[in-house]
């Protein structure tokens, strides 16, 4: 009897974990990935480059020399690992795009970076602004996709991969599926 209960709880898991990947949003989870990409690329774009830090074992080789090897800071896996703790709390500098021509939605980024002189401001009437619902709900889709692929992630922008937006977003994920959406959209 016990069997029993378990196979069909185990149905049930499976069934109800099915339904909910099912019902992904596929726009929020790929602008997710894409608005990762794009913070972590602004944000090691600010580090200097000159500066690097020490990785390795720190361990004594027999001839007393320590081997050791600099490699450049804004790409070092714990600089990674701290910028993907702070990611996800950008995602309110995006709100729902609508393209104009196409009428494709995506997440984008409205608020510009710096203020002054460079500041960009895209042209609001393309936005929908929907209260903090709508950035808690891709902080949310953030906050899944840094879990599901951190290790990719620090993978990616370690190596320092050409592409990485299209490997992480389409090849590895998923997320943005061939045809639904075009790189230049976030």
């Amino acid at each position: 009897m016990a069997s029993w209960m378990i196979q069909v709880t185990v149905m049930l898991l499976s069934v109800f974990t099915g339904l909910s990947r099912a019902k992904r949003d596929n726009v929020l989870y790929c602008s997710a990935c894409r608005a990762i990409v794009d913070e972590l690329n602004y944000s090691i774009s600010q580090v200097d480059p000159k500066k690097t830090i020490n990785v390795g074992g720190f361990r004594l080789n027999p001839d007393g020399t320590m081997k050791d090897k600099k490699v450049p800071f804004a790409r070092s896996e714990s600089h990674l690992s701290e910028l993907l703790d702070g990611v996800c709390s950008s995602m309110s500098d995006y709100a729902l795009h609508v393209d104009p021509l196409s009428q494709q939605h995506s997440y984008m980024r409205f608020a510009p970076r710096s203020s002054g002189a460079d500041a960009h401001f895209p042209d609001f009437k393309n936005f929908k602004f929907d209260g903090p619902e709508s950035s808690d709900a891709l902080k949310f889709a953030c906050e899944s996709v840094v879990e599901e692929l951190e290790d990719d992630i620090i993978s990616l922008f370690s190596s320092q991969t050409e592409r990485v937006q299209e490997r992480l977003c389409s090849s590895l994920s998923d997320y943005c599926r061939a045809g639904t959406h075009t790189p230049d959209e976030l």
